[in-house]
């Protein structure tokens, strides 16, 4: 034989139908022992697969969510995609994943419509800017979707499913300014990102709510090198030292700062205190250990397929947020000047 067997050949070898070979594949009663072992043995000679792609298109049950990537800074994805795959193998699903880096809108729904063309049952977008958002805006899939992101598109249809990065901006900024510091630099992420603009607005409404607060706002682009570069700026233009309080993009830049500092002979937290965001890997044994803002990365992805879930059985698209937590460590004091 040159090709692959099939249930023909199957149906041939054990001088049944090919009706009953399907039904002994679909585990139907109806089907009598003996000829139930005797499919299952023709089955064993022949090496027959199931083409369950071909089945799937058939039936639109493929136990299998497609999960898109849509961005190219996703710092956390591993965390997320853990909590995806942990959701998904509980309800009895595969993670089918595709990927989008940006385009047009018909770029995005052609990788879309790929993954409903594999009869996947339901479909999330990890998305990291407001294009992502823009792309979405009118797209119409078929099967239930929700968006893994810090955003809004004005679709009903969709689901959301985001870690509240504005509220984390928040307790960062209100735990400088509880220690007694008034100014509160924020050393942005990329602004091209939904995390780095939430941050943004969380650091402004803190300082808005505070009596006599201010701040000043100096971008960077997520890494520990614009930290870096930023606290050598802050450094080197105020010749009385830096501000007192530096609110970081992330984690990354955070580290950045502090290498900087250290060079410079800048004592964190006696001259600055310091907040990161993201609570990543080992902040906790910098020196000083970093305080910053815990986002629980795990469960966002565990909740987004759990919202798809409820989406299949007929509920109503819904968004959810997911509060962040501040951990305060070695790398915050009160201001000494």
């Amino acid at each position: 034989m040159n090709r692959a067997p099939g249930m023909v050949d199957v149906a041939r070898e054990a001088g049944v139908s090919h009706v009953t070979v399907s039904r002994v594949l679909n585990g139907h009663p109806s089907v009598r022992p003996e000829t139930r072992a005797r499919v299952e043995a023709a089955i064993e000679k022949l090496g027959y697969r199931r083409n369950s792609v071909a089945r799937a298109l058939k039936s639109r049950r493929s136990s299998t969510i497609g999960v898109v990537l849509a961005g190219a800074e996703l710092y956390e994805l591993p965390r997320i995609l853990r909590g995806v795959q942990s959701a998904a193998q509980r309800a009895g699903y595969w993670v089918n994943l595709a990927s989008w880096q940006g385009g047009t809108t018909l770029d995005l729904a052609e990788t879309l419509q790929r993954l409903t063309d594999q009869a996947v049952e339901a479909i999330a977008v990890i998305a990291d800017r407001p294009m992502v958002a823009d792309a979405l805006a009118d797209i119409v899939t078929g099967v239930p979707m929700t968006v893994v992101m810090s955003g809004n598109v004005p679709n009903p249809d969709l689901g959301f499913v985001e870690l509240d990065q504005e509220l984390g901006a928040r307790l960062a900024v209100r735990h400088l300014l509880e220690l007694g510091h008034r100014q509160v630099i924020h050393l942005t992420g990329a602004l091209r990102t939904f995390d780095a603009r939430a941050r943004v607005d969380g650091w402004r409404a803190a300082l808005e709510e505070a009596p006599q607060a201010g701040g000043e706002l100096l971008e960077g682009d997520f890494t520990g090198n614009s930290g870096y570069r930023l606290a050598n700026y802050l450094v080197t233009r105020h010749a009385d030292g830096p501000p007192t309080a530096i609110f970081a993009g992330n984690d990354q830049m955070a580290m950045g700062v502090l290498a900087a500092f250290a060079e410079l002979g800048v004592k964190v937290p006696r001259d600055v205190s310091l907040v990161g965001f993201d609570d990543i890997a080992g902040t906790a044994y910098l020196v000083p250990a970093l305080t910053t803002v815990r986002q629980d990365f795990v469960s966002l992805g565990e909740r987004s397929i759990e919202q798809l879930l409820r989406m299949m059985r007929g509920e109503a698209a819904s968004s959810e947020r997911i509060a962040p937590e501040l951990v305060i460590r070695r790398s915050t004091a009160p201001p000494r000047r």
